[in-house]
C-alpha cells in the first residue's frame, strides 16, 4: 500500500464516501461482520448488506479509501472474493455502521460449500463449563452448515433449514454483538434453542443418544446417524465381525468402505500419511482422503484387496462426539444400493431398517443432500467424487457467455450450469438407474437454478441413447439441445477448468462411451478443440461376449483378447495362462465361440476393458463387483521400479490403431515363465504408457500441435497417470489434465457445458 500523504497542521480531512459491491463467496462465511468491525475501527458510517449478487456495502469518512485498501486483505478465511468494485458518491451523513436486512433482488452470489466445525467451537464444545458443552450442533461465523441448509440466496436465517429454530435471549444477544464470533452467524442455536438429536425407536435425546449410540458401536452394532448432508451407517472398523455384517447387510460386495478416526495421528497407525494428505486430511473442507494403507491395518474386509484406505476426520460436533476413544468407525453412506444419500429420519427409517440396529436422526432439516468428497494425492489433490465440502464452489472460467446447461453422464452423475464466468458443478448426484436418483438432480438443478438465478438457454448430453440422463434432456421443452460425444466432453473438460483456447491433442481413456458410429468408445486420441474433434485414433476394439456381462465378469474379455490376439491359436494361448483349470475348457470355449457373434458381443474400444483382461489373465482379479474394481487390484499389483514393457502394433493410418495383441501374448508368456505377477503388472502398464507416447508424438509431427489433454475414468490409475504425465512433460509437451472435477465421468457435464457455450458463441447451433 501506496504511503498516504502526511495532513499539514489543523487540517481536516474532507468526508469521503464510497459505494463497494463485492462479489464471490461472501456469503455465510462471516463477511459482513467482518466488514462492521472494520467500519468500527476506522470510525467510518454506512452499511453492508447481502444481496442477490454478493455483498453491498457504503461507507463515508476521512478513511473510506483505506477500508476500499484493506477490505480484501483481512477478509475471513473462508471468503473467497472475486470483483471489489468501488464507486464514488456525493456525502450522505451517515453517523454510525449497521448491518442492514438483506437485499433479495439482482443477479447471484456463490454460496459457500459445508464446512468442518472450528478449533474454537471444539473448545467450547469440551468445557464443562460452557453452556454448549458437549452440544452437537454448535457453530460460528467461521463454521458449519452452508450449502446444505441452504434453501435460497441471501444467506439469511429465513432462508435456511434453521428459521424454524426462534434463538433464545443468550443466542440472540451473540448474534447481535459486533465483538461477538456469533454476530449475525445464521445457523447459531444452542441446546436451549437449537436442533437435538434423537435415538429413534429407544425415546433416548440429547447427550444420552450419542452415549447410547457410543455403546451400540462397542458392542459391534451397526448404526445410521444423521450427518451433515445425509445419513451415515457407521460400525466399528477395528471389529471384523461387525465390518463383516455391515458388508453382508449392505451388499456391498468388495468396494472399499470410508472410515473416520478422531485425529490425523490415529489415521497414520492404519496408513502412510504424507505432509501433504495430512494438511488435506485436516483442512476445513474434510474430504476422505485415500491413503496408503499399512499392512494389517484394519480387517481386510474394510477395503477388499486395496492398497489404499479411504479416511476422513470428523467434520460436525456431532462425529466428534461420537468417535472419539475410537481408532477408527467406518461411516458409509446412508442409503440402498445405486440409490441417493438419504436424508430423512424416517424414510431412512423404512429404507435402511434391515441395514442398521439403531438409528441417531436429529431435526435440522437437509434441505441439499451431499455425500462426502473423495480426493487422492496424485501429483496434485484430484476428485474422485466432488460433493461436500467443495459444493457449489464455481469453477472460473475467465470469461461469459449464455446460460447453459450440460447434463452430464449416467455414471457417476453431476450437472453443470454456466452463468456468467463461471461453471456451477452439482455435488455428487450418483449413478442414473433410478427414479430416486432422477428426482435427486431434478431437486438439486431447482435448487442451483434458483440459488444462481440461471435460465439455461441450451442443454448438452451424452450421445448414448440409453443414458437415463439422455432421455431427460430428449424430454425437456422449450430449449434448444446438444449431443456432445463422451470423449470429447472429457478433453473440453479439460479445456474449460485451464482456459486452454485452440486445438489439443487429447488422449481419452475411460471403460465405456457411445461413439457417433454407433460403436462402444473407450481408447481415444483426439485432435480437438470445444468446437468439434477428429477421432485421429483409437485402441483396436476387442469383443463383449455377452456385453454388459464383459463388463461384471473381466474373465470374458480375457478370453476375448485372447482370440484376437492369437486366432486359431487361442485355446493353447489361453492353456498357459490357466483357464481351462480356472473356468473349465468347456466354458472357454463357450465364450472364445461367443466371441465371434457380433450380435451377442459388441465390439469396444475402451482401455478399461483391456486393463480388466491383464487382471483377468493375472488371475488378480476377473470380476467387478464395483466400477473399476480389476483394473485398481491390477494397479494395487504392479511393482514399483520395473521398467520393462511389451511390444505394440501401431498402424499409423489416417486413423491410428492401437493394437496389445502382442502385449498380451507377452504378458501371457511370462506368466508360463514363472515371472511375478507383480513385474508382469507393471510391464503392461509401462506398455500402456509408451503406447500413449507414440501415438501423441505421431500426431504432434503431423498436425504440430503441441498441447496435451488427458481425461477419463482410466487416469484414477496413479501408476498410470504420473509415469504418462512426466513422460510427456519431459518430451516438451504442455500438459493438462482434470484437478478441479473428477477425472472420471464425475466431470463430463463440464466439457458438455463448454462445448454447447462454445457453439452457441459460433452461432453454430
Amino acid at each position: 500500500m501506496a504511503d498516504k500523504p502526511e495532513k499539514r497542521a489543523g487540517e481536516v480531512a474532507a468526508p469521503q464516501r464510497l459505494a463497494i459491491r463485492v462479489r464471490g463467496t461472501v456469503q455465510g462465511v462471516g463477511f459482513r461482520p467482518y466488514v462492521f468491525g472494520l467500519a468500527a475501527s476506522m470510525g467510518l458510517g454506512g452499511f453492508v448488506a447481502n444481496t442477490g449478487e454478493g455483498v453491498v456495502i457504503e461507507v463515508e469518512g476521512p478513511e473510506a479509501g483505506a477500508f476500499a485498501e484493506r477490505l480484501a486483505a483481512g477478509a475471513p478465511p473462508l471468503a473467497s472474493i472475486t470483483s471489489v468494485e468501488l464507486t464514488p458518491m456525493p456525502p450522505h451523513g451517515y453517523e454510525d455502521f449497521r448491518i442492514i436486512e438483506s437485499q433479495s433482488a439482482g443477479g447471484f452470489t456463490h454460496v459457500s460449500p459445508d464446512v468442518s466445525v472450528c478449533a474454537d467451537c471444539l473448545a467450547e464444545m469440551r468445557d464443562p463449563s460452557d453452556r454448549r458443552y458437549r452440544y452437537p450442533f454448535i457453530n460460528c461465523t467461521n463454521c458449519g452448515p452452508r450449502y446444505t441448509i441452504t434453501l435460497r440466496t441471501p444467506y439469511d436465517r429465513p432462508n435456511t433449514t434453521m428459521a424454524p429454530f426462534e434463538m433464545c435471549h443468550l443466542c440472540r444477544a451473540e448474534y447481535d454483538e459486533p465483538s461477538n464470533r456469533r454476530f449475525h452467524a445464521q445457523p447459531n442455536a444452542c441446546p436451549a434453542c437449537g436442533p437435538r438429536v434423537t435415538l429413534m425407536g429407544e425415546g433416548a435425546e440429547g447427550d444420552e443418544a450419542v452415549e447410547r449410540v457410543r455403546t451400540l458401536l462397542r458392542e459391534g452394532a451397526v448404526v445410521a446417524i444423521k450427518g451433515l448432508g445425509g445419513f451415515h451407517v457407521a460400525c466399528d472398523a477395528t471389529n471384523p465381525e461387525a465390518v463383516r455384517r455391515l458388508r453382508e447387510r449392505k451388499r456391498r460386495n468388495r468396494k472399499p468402505f470410508a472410515l473416520m478416526a478422531p485425529d490425523v495421528e490415529t489415521v497414520k497407525r492404519f496408513c502412510r500419511v504424507s505432509p501433504e494428505e495430512e494438511a488435506l486430511l485436516a483442512s476445513p473442507r474434510r474430504p476422505i482422503v485415500l491413503l496408503r494403507k499399512k499392512p494389517n491395518a484394519l480387517p481386510e474386509d474394510v477395503a477388499p484387496g486395496n492398497s489404499r484406505l479411504g479416511f476422513m476426520l470428523p467434520y460436525t460436533p456431532l462425529h466428534h462426539l461420537i468417535v472419539d476413544g475410537f481408532e477408527a468407525l467406518v461411516m458409509t453412506s446412508g442409503n440402498l444400493s445405486e440409490e441417493p444419500i438419504q436424508i430423512d429420519g424416517e424414510v431412512a427409517r423404512r429404507k435402511l431398517g434391515d441395514m442398521v440396529d439403531a438409528l441417531l436422526d436429529h431435526d435440522r432439516g437437509i434441505f441439499m443432500r451431499a455425500d462426502d468428497s473423495v480426493v487422492k494425492l496424485s501429483g496434485p489433490a484430484r476428485f474422485v467424487r466432488r460433493a461436500r465440502g467443495y459444493t457449489p464452489e464455481p469453477v472460473a472460467l475467465g470469461s461469459g457467455g449464455p446460460d447453459v446447461l450440460g447434463v452430464g453422464a449416467d455414471i457417476k452423475n453431476a450437472f453443470t450450469l454456466m452463468r456468467g464466468d463461471y461453471a456451477i458443478v452439482s455435488q455428487h448426484i450418483g449413478d442414473m438407474e433410478n427414479y430416486e436418483t432422477l428426482r435427486f438432480f431434478e431437486e438439486t438443478l431447482d435448487n442451483l437454478k434458483s440459488v444462481y438465478r440461471a435460465a439455461p438457454v441450451a442443454l448438452a448430453h451424452d450421445l448414448h441413447p440409453g443414458y437415463l440422463s439422455t432421455g431427460w434432456a430428449v424430454r425437456q421443452e422449450g430449449i434448444k439441445k446438444l449431443g456432445v460425444q463422451h470423449h470429447h466432453a472429457h478433453i473440453a473438460s479439460v479445456m474449460a477448468e485451464h482456459g486452454l483456447k485452440g486445438k489439443v491433442i487429447g488422449v481419452a481413456i475411460d471403460g465405456t462411451g457411445y461413439g457417433p458410429d454407433g460403436t462402444i468408445w473407450g481408447g481415444e486420441f483426439l485432435l480437438c478443440d470445444a468446437l468439434g474433434f477428429e477421432r485421429a485414433g483409437h485402441l483396436v476394439p476387442v469383443p463383449l461376449p455377452g456385453g454388459e456381462r464383459a463388463v461384471r465378469e473381466p474373465w470374458r474379455t480375457a478370453i476375448s483378447s485372447g482370440r484376437e490376439a492369437a486366432g486359431g491359436e487361442a485355446r493353447k494361448l489361453l492353456a498357459e495362462a490357466g483357464f481351462p483349470e480356472r473356468y473349465g475348457e468347456d466354458r472357454v470355449g463357450a465364450i472364445l465361440g461367443l466371441s465371434g457373434m457380433k450380435e451377442f458381443s459388441p465390439l469396444s474400444s475402451g482401455a478399461g476393458r483391456l486393463f480388466d483382461a491383464a487382471s483377468a489373465l493375472l488371475g488378480i482379479a476377473d470380476e467387478n463387483t464395483f466400477e473399476g474394481e480389476a483394473a485398481m487390484a491390477l494397479e494395487t499389483a504392479a511393482a514399483e521400479g520395473e521398467s520393462g514393457d511389451y511390444p505394440v502394433d501401431i498402424s499409423f493410418g489416417e486413423t491410428m490403431k492401437v493394437d496389445f495383441s502382442f502385449a498380451i501374448m507377452g504378458l501371457i508368456g511370462d506368466l508360463k515363465r514363472g515371472v511375478e505377477r507383480e513385474t508382469i503388472a507393471a510391464r503392461f502398464h509401462n506398455t500402456v504408457v509408451t503406447a500413449v507416447l507414440r501415438v501423441v508424438q505421431k500426431l504432434s509431427r503431423l498436425s504440430g500441435i503441441g498441447t496435451v489433454a488427458l481425461s477419463g475414468g482410466v487416469f484414477q490409475n496413479d501408476y498410470l497417470l504420473s509415469r504418462l504425465e512426466a513422460a510427456l512433460a519431459g518430451l516438451g509437451f504442455d500438459v493438462y489434465s482434470n484437478e478441479a472435477v473428477p477425472l472420471n465421468d464425475g466431470g463430463i457435464s463440464l466439457g458438455q457445458a463448454h462445448v454447447l457455450r462454445e457453439r452457441l458463441r459460433a452461432g453454430d447451433l
